[in-house]
């Protein structure tokens, strides 16, 4: 399932930097606003030392991890909204992501420009927060345009929408976002269907100097990031982008080390797979044969036809059973035979919520 995370933030405050570490994709990096101008996308594989092990015990023919998407979006401006630094065109590739990593600078370094003259990692929250407003406020003000004159003539379903729209409006004018305003599960649907940019959920990305990443809990930026993120009730990771960069270019017992000798227990990279995987309510689930042991994506709370379909639309439309371990059970049965022996292998019908971690096998019929 292609799932994609926006990387968002101010020019010059590490987004495109961290997007080549993670991607190693080669997006542009330079010192001035706007070099970015078409979105950069690029596939990361998802780190999971499950795949690892299931491969130790299956001894298949290859391994595939699971993958993630990333969209680098170039450096929003104050005016965004109304097109100032080509706003619009950045905007729109926004649109098309489902959450938003908002990179945030706490560093400072006289050698790389601010925009706005100094480090104020609250005002550069706070400005790309109301650009993005600004936006969605267009938006919402053009449909209740179109809706507010059949709301008037007692049309159900206008009246429901107008409803929602105006709460919507009056949010946006008290620069609050989308995703702070209570809604139905019913509402939602509708809300859902304006694509509306503050309503995607928004992982805020702390970016430290090189030294400054092991002392970060005493950084006076960070602790202001994290404390305006705690009243969004959103999550903050802490990463040097320019350390990112350093890993990258590393391999297996290289990486290991050099974390080591920093004193990381996970790169930036894990850090924001994993967090980004929580922020949209991602798990995996694993198919291990002699073939292939594969990694798989899937959204918390689907029954096993629907992770079925994740590997082919005829598994779905032709389920009859999914045989199932959990990942814990056949590794220490040390083999599936012998899961089977000892019972830790079930056969789920359509109605099974999947878990992560499971280990699965379909049966089906088309």
């Amino acid at each position: 399932m292609a799932l994609t995370a926006g990387i968002v933030g101010l020019p010059n405050v590490g987004k495109s930097t961290l997007f080549n570490a993670i991607t190693q994709a080669g997006a542009e990096s330079a010192n001035y606003p706007f070099c970015t101008i078409d979105p950069n996308v690029g596939i990361v594989e998802v780190p999971d030392y499950r795949l690892g092990k299931l491969t130790e015990l299956v001894k298949p023919k290859k391994t595939v991890p699971t993958a993630f998407e990333f969209t680098d979006i170039a450096g929003i401006v104050k005016g965004a909204s109304k097109g100032e630094g080509l706003g619009n065109q950045f905007l729109s590739h926004i649109r098309q992501v489902d959450a938003i990593c908002h990179v945030v600078r706490c560093f400072q370094d006289e050698n790389i420009t601010h925009v706005s003259g100094k480090v104020d990692p609250i005002s550069d929250i706070e400005t790309i927060n109301l650009e993005l407003i600004l936006a969605d406020l267009e938006t919402v003000t053009k449909r209740i345009q179109r809706v507010e004159k059949m709301a008037k003539q007692k049309d159900k379903e206008a009246v429901i929408e107008f409803d929602i729209l105006t709460k919507l409006r009056d949010a946006f004018e008290e620069e609050q976002p989308a995703r702070a305003v209570e809604f139905s599960e019913e509402q939602m649907k509708i809300v859902k269907g304006l694509h509306l940019l503050t309503s995607k959920p928004i992982l805020y990305v702390a970016n430290v100097g090189e030294d400054e990443l092991l002392e970060a809990d005493d950084n006076p930026s960070v602790i202001k990031v994290r404390e305006f993120a705690a009243n969004e009730q959103a999550e903050v990771i802490v990463i040097s982008a320019k350390v990112e960069s350093e890993i990258a270019e590393l391999d297996g017992e290289e990486k290991e080390m050099f974390l080591e000798e920093l004193g990381i227990a996970e790169s930036g990279l894990d850090q924001l797979i994993k967090a980004t995987y929580h922020l949209l309510g991602l798990a995996t689930y694993f198919t291990a044969g002699e073939q292939e042991v594969r990694a798989w994506t899937f959204r918390k709370g689907i029954k096993a036809p629907q992770a079925a379909a994740i590997i082919h639309t005829d598994f779905e439309r032709g389920f009859i059973r999914a045989e199932t371990v959990s990942y814990d059970d056949l590794v220490a049965a040390g083999s599936m035979s012998v899961a089977k022996e000892k019972g830790k292998v079930r056969l789920e019908g359509k109605e099974y919520l999947v878990k992560d971690g499971d280990v699965m096998h379909f049966r089906f019929n088309v």
